[in-house]
């Protein structure tokens, strides 16, 4: 059956931050620390689904999605990242995984979506290795409690993102400014991964899966120096991520690091641990040049000649098809089954004076895209699912509540939840698919 879903992240509309038990997370503290967010905003309410999951559910059923991905939030289940279990917490999943089997769909959690608990960041956060065995007691407590009832489990979301924007850069969660020393916190993400991994098959787990985000590498020109620049910025955001999972070794990282000596004995046997799928998020491709000053080894060249989303970024539907036809060709056998599972698009998407939200940017974008992965399914790449990022409007990290990309507008004063034009597109679109598209 050919997953078609929308997706969601726990910080992102849960809310709910201090009740039931749950603890803090990176989130929680980074969003609260001045200039972080836009206009200060924060989690602490989001789409406040925690309390109004009923609804949101019945949203998706009126779409006619088969499955939804949404993520488990590490610090409502082990408040301080170990140790004491919250049963309130585990309650919450269980009851949403519950009512979505009986709305016949299917739940497909990830258990790290960058809401990492602060009692762990304390420690050292995922520049910490001992993080990344907790991770996996986590996905164990996790799986032994909704495993029989969930067959495919996510572990990380994105871990070149949250390393690059967390760790190296600071503009996200936890906040820190390391640049190349960054690299352990990726090394990191991925053993807990690999442990994680082991650990939800013990547990029941049927299928497992990474997703990361991948985008194709344009150089600047055909120049040797922009190149360059480009492979090296492609190790960085694509092969660091998928090289040791799929190929069980790192991809040349010497424009980084002159000796990776966080990588123990063992460690890339746990990392590539056979999967299930290849979870892969994808909005735009990336144009690179060669670095004018000191520090890494490229430029972001930035594309134009592209429509934009309301964040800037450049609209090109076959840069999807030949992000998956290249992923085929890089790692040919060792390639599993992928699943698209996050695209689409922020707009600025404003209620008419009858309430309404003709959003018919969007519409247009994931008709687009939608083709693109057909194409590359033609093309002989095994793609079995595609999820709409986002089924919400919602809190979308350093950006505050500015960018919007649900199907369903939020009005964040009211809670109350309107359907736009993409969603009813996109339920008639459902609709006349074949379930083994």
């Amino acid at each position: 059956m050919f997953l078609w879903g929308t997706a969601t992240a726990a910080y992102q509309i849960e809310g709910a931050a201090g009740e039931d038990g749950r603890g803090a997370s990176v989130w929680d503290t980074f969003s609260h620390e001045p200039g972080r967010t836009k206009g200060g905003q924060t989690g602490d309410v989001a789409c406040d689904h925690y309390h109004r999951w009923p609804e949101d559910v019945a949203l998706m059923a009126g779409l006619g999605v088969n499955a939804y991905r949404f993520s488990i939030a590490w610090p409502r289940v082990l408040p301080q990242g170990g140790g004491q279990v919250n049963a309130a917490g585990l309650d919450f999943y269980d009851r949403l995984v519950d009512a979505l089997l009986a709305a016949g769909i299917q739940p497909v959690p990830t258990l790290f979506h960058w809401d990492l608990p602060q009692a762990l960041e304390e420690r050292g956060g995922w520049l910490n290795r001992d993080v990344a065995g907790l991770f996996a007691d986590y996905a164990a407590v996790a799986a032994e409690r909704l495993a029989d009832r969930v067959p495919l489990w996510i572990t990380l979301n994105e871990p070149f993102v949250h390393m690059a924007f967390g760790y190296a850069m600071g503009v996200h969660a936890p906040g820190r400014a390391l640049m190349t020393g960054a690299l352990p916190a990726a090394h990191h993400q991925l053993l807990g991964h690999g442990l994680a991994v082991r650990a939800l098959r013990a547990a029941g787990a049927r299928q497992v899966a990474l997703t990361n985000n991948c985008t194709p590498v344009w150089p600047a020109s055909g120049e040797e120096a922009d190149v360059r620049a480009a492979q090296a910025y492609d190790v960085l955001h694509n092969r660091l991520f998928n090289d040791p999972v799929l190929l069980g070794r790192y991809p040349d990282l010497s424009a980084y690091t002159s000796a990776p000596g966080f990588v123990r004995d063992g460690d890339l046997e746990t990392i590539a641990a056979p999967l299930d799928a290849l979870g892969v998020n994808y909005y735009n491709p990336t144009r690179i040049a060669a670095p004018t000053g000191e520090g890494l080894p490229f430029d972001d060249a930035g594309i134009t000649g592209y429509p934009t989303t309301a964040f800037g970024w450049p609209v090109v539907p076959d840069g999807l098809r030949e992000l998956l036809t290249g992923l085929k060709a890089r790692y040919g056998a060792a390639l599993p089954p992928i699943l698209i599972t996050e695209n689409g698009c922020s707009q600025q998407d404003t209620p008419a004076a009858d309430g309404t939200i003709d959003d018919a940017a969007r519409i247009d974008f994931l008709d687009r895209h939608i083709h693109a992965m057909r194409r590359a399914m033609a093309d002989g790449v095994d793609v079995r699912g595609y999820f709409v990022w986002s089924l919400l409007d919602n809190f979308e990290w350093a950006e505050g509540y500015d960018q919007r990309f649900g199907l369903v507008h939020v009005d964040f004063a009211t809670q109350r939840r309107t359907p736009k034009r993409s969603y009813h597109w996109f339920a008639r679109f459902l609709s006349a698919q074949n379930t083994d598209t």
